[in-house]
């Protein structure tokens, strides 16, 4: 498995993308990163792991892309400081505020059809040990008016953790977000987001590693989440 994390000089690079310093990406270098680690693993053929903090902007579903409040949600987002985006998975928006701590990993696949229970459950297994050892212990499932809603969660205090999954023809990707702090930051974004787009949202269903009591320094749930992740194979 290769490892790339957030902030650190990569071998993504070879694709012309520079991740280098302390800074973390703008969110058109981001998406390029992300394109780029997906299909090295589909040229080399060997599983990749990405773990970052995204730059600040809210993430919106292709669901959302389809709702008549759509727009006004995207303005809502930029008004407070968030650039908005569109992503190829999951379902409703996501807010990063710059905290927050994603993670990719990225595997060779020679039938799509194949093994996505499988790595659902091995992921979420994962993420799970890794916020224990933060000191917070979670479960399966999210409270009701969570965020990007999905049987994927993994919650304490509030939603923590979301995974999503894609599978292309040689590749299937399963990626997540961890909200490290700053969930009161998340829900004043999300709160008129969600009212644009007519979808349920409750403030008290954002989680966070701080809420919970957990460590909450980010370079140390990035540390934490690579060592764990990294038992994939």
């Amino acid at each position: 498995m290769r490892v790339f994390r957030g902030g650190e000089p990569t071998e993504l690079t070879e694709t012309g993308v520079t991740t280098t310093g302390i800074d973390e990406p703008a969110v058109e270098t981001d998406q390029k990163i992300r394109r780029a680690f997906v299909d090295r693993t589909a040229e080399t053929g060997e599983t990749g792991l990405r773990v970052w903090q995204p730059p600040r902007k809210v993430a919106f579903g292709r669901r959302d892309a389809n709702r008549p409040g759509y727009e006004g949600a995207q303005e809502h987002a930029a008004r407070r400081g968030y650039t908005p985006v569109e992503r190829s998975v999951g379902g409703h928006a996501v807010a990063f505020t710059g905290t927050t701590v994603a993670f990719a990993l990225a595997e060779p696949v020679e039938d799509a059809r194949l093994g996505i229970n499988e790595r659902y459950e091995r992921t979420t297994s994962l993420v799970a040990s890794a916020l224990t050892e933060l000191g917070v212990e979670t479960e399966q499932g999210e409270p009701e008016g969570a965020f990007c809603p999905g049987t994927h969660s993994l919650s304490g205090t509030g939603k923590i953790a979301g995974l999503a999954q894609r599978v292309r023809t040689e590749v299937a990707v399963v990626s997540g977000v961890v909200v490290v702090r700053d969930h009161e930051a998340i829900a004043d974004v999300l709160e008129p987001v969600y009212g644009e787009l007519d979808v349920p949202f409750e403030r008290d269903a954002v989680g966070s590693i701080a809420r919970a009591s957990g460590e909450a320094t980010p370079a140390v749930v990035m540390d934490t989440l690579v060592e764990h992740l990294s038992q994939w194979e």
